[in-house]
């Protein structure tokens, strides 16, 4: 079977990592559009298998959760009928969970925004930390029960509801609408007012729309398969886990959190990809 050497595997990486559609990709590395999905589908599997093997026992004191919305192949309601119901096709949410003090991204999921999602993901999120911590959500009604069932040994878990008002006209199709307050809603335990916030996650979905093109707003760089927006979306928390350096902790999260000893490169993604073929 041929394979493209490591030094050109790095390179289609790295491009997708910053940003790149598959198809500018494919052109700016001079190989087919094939190619760059199949590299794409073989490293986003097998650093999903990573992440889910060593980001594990992580030592967290509190966590942010969010989710963020994209869609595949249309946006929901220009789903043909015939294919809607599938749950392959038209909105699609990640399910975010940051470490607070790392900047880690401990756990993600791919899916819709209802109660059987939300379960899974807040057991993945248990799965993977220590002790006691402090959580802080949105205010989406699903999470209170999966909270409440995927830390049965108690949580001290919060809400923030934010408040929005009406964007001024002009920008109203291109921004959400004026934050006009936020309440803080304590759920369970003692969490304390002063960390209940979800800044840190919100900003996280802000660099997922920086450097994965398929969560553009606006443009036709949308995701045609979920399978490879799954993919896409392993590539780039585990990019941002183990190779980018945070400015404002000046090591990788994965370092600052003790979970990896050396700052990784972009050609330490390319041969996690040789483990999945």
């Amino acid at each position: 079977m041929n394979r493209l050497p490591l030094d050109r595997r790095t390179q289609i990486i790295g491009l997708l990592c910053e940003g790149n559609s598959l198809r500018a990709a494919s052109r700016l590395a001079d190989v087919s559009i094939n190619t760059v999905t199949k590299l794409l589908i073989d490293t986003g599997t097998a650093c999903w298998k990573f992440h889910d093997a060593r980001v594990r026992g992580v030592e967290s004191r509190r966590i942010q959760c969010d989710e963020i919305w994209s869609f595949v192949y249309a946006k929901e309601k220009n789903v043909p009928a015939k294919l809607r119901g599938r749950g392959v096709m038209g909105d699609v949410w990640t399910w975010v969970a940051i470490d607070a003090d790392s900047k880690l991204v401990l756990s993600w999921l791919v899916g819709p925004r209802d109660a059987w999602h939300a379960l899974r993901f807040m057991r993945d999120v248990a799965a993977r930390v220590r002790g006691r911590v402090q959580l802080t959500t949105d205010g989406l009604n699903v999470y209170p029960d999966a909270v409440d069932r995927a830390f049965p040994d108690g949580i001290d878990y919060a809400q923030l509801v934010k408040q929005y008002g009406e964007a001024p006209e002009p920008e109203k199709r291109y921004s959400p609408g004026v934050i006009t307050g936020a309440i803080k809603t304590p759920v369970t335990g003692f969490p304390d007012r002063d960390h209940i916030s979800t800044s840190y996650v919100e900003r996280q979905n802000l660099t997922m729309r920086m450097n994965m093109r398929r969560f553009t707003r606006l443009t036709n760089a949308f995701s045609k398969k979920v399978q490879n927006h799954a993919h896409a979306v392993a590539l780039h928390f585990t990019y941002y886990n183990f190779v980018r350096i945070h400015k404002t902790l000046n090591v990788s999260p994965a370092m600052q959190a003790g979970i990896s000893k050396t700052l990784w490169n972009v050609e330490d993604l390319a041969r996690l990809g040789d483990d999945s073929t």
